[in-house]
């Protein structure tokens, strides 16, 4: 099979595109990933140049080809446990909410495959004791949330998974499933997928007492930045905390939460 070249005017229209589906300011570098990542979808529908399947996705008569193309062009890369100060942090606010009668809401804003929010839901099912509490997972890829809906990955990918939770809440895989892991019933349980673009409105979704959004503002400029902020914060509760990636900033972005750690904020009361 002969790969497709993509032109100069072709990619523009495609980092227009992802700009416009999900905010996300693509880098004139990323050209050879969208070639890559979309060349097999030219062959599936017969066309012959990227311009083709841009007017195909273009026509309005094609929405799940749509969400297809904005899968394969979202970048998501995750494993358990990354960035481990913000699951420490977040036990410490489990341990103090398991006093009051009020569910304690979580939600993990970029779940991409799932495991943030089961990371998440490891350490409330360690921590909660009778409290009651729930994991919202949310990304724009319906490829990705079928992945966390499955529960089903590497042992590499669970590595950083500490070894009593990994026995406790984890099931390893054998025969066909060999070096796999699955997440087990009682906690995939716990925890909601639902599909959300957070570059247009939200749904409703209640108040949070913890909000992650980690490792995603890096690919949003400036003013989607703040729109995507501003609407992840009107969904914590006052006195709740957003967790953004140790390599983000909410320098210029906002004023509406204070930070308390580096990359931990707190909206006030």
């Amino acid at each position: 099979m002969q790969v497709k070249s993509i032109t100069d005017a072709e990619f523009a229209q495609f980092q227009r595109f992802i700009f416009d589906a999900a905010g996300i300011s693509m880098a004139d570098a990323k050209k050879a990933l969208v070639t890559g990542r979309l060349a097999k979808r030219l062959d599936i529908h017969g066309l012959e140049s990227f311009g083709a399947y841009f007017k195909l996705l273009s026509s309005g008569l094609h929405p799940d080809e749509v969400q297809m193309a904005v899968d394969l062009l979202t970048t998501n890369e995750t494993y358990f446990f990354r960035e481990i100060k913000h699951f420490e942090f977040m036990r410490t606010q489990a341990l103090v909410a398991r006093s009051r009668p009020e569910a304690y809401r979580v939600w993990s804003a970029a779940s991409s495959s799932g495991e943030e929010a089961y990371s998440m839901a490891m350490v409330l099912a360690d921590c909660m004791q009778t409290t009651p509490w729930e994991i919202l997972g949310t990304d724009i890829s319906t490829r990705v949330l079928a992945g966390a809906r499955r529960a089903l990955y590497s042992m590499e990918r669970g590595r950083h998974i500490p070894p009593d939770y990994l026995r406790r809440f984890c099931r390893k895989g054998t025969g066909t499933y060999e070096g796999m892991l699955l997440v087990e019933r009682n906690l995939r349980s716990k925890v909601t997928f639902r599909h959300l673009n957070l570059n247009t409105a939200l749904p409703q979704l209640g108040q949070f007492d913890l909000v992650f959004l980690r490792n995603v503002m890096i690919y949003f400029n400036q003013e989607t930045k703040r729109e995507v902020v501003a609407r992840v914060i009107s969904a914590i509760k006052p006195g709740g905390y957003f967790c953004i990636g140790h390599s983000e900033s909410l320098n210029d972005i906002t004023t509406a939460v204070r930070m308390v750690a580096p990359s931990i904020y707190q909206k006030p009361c």
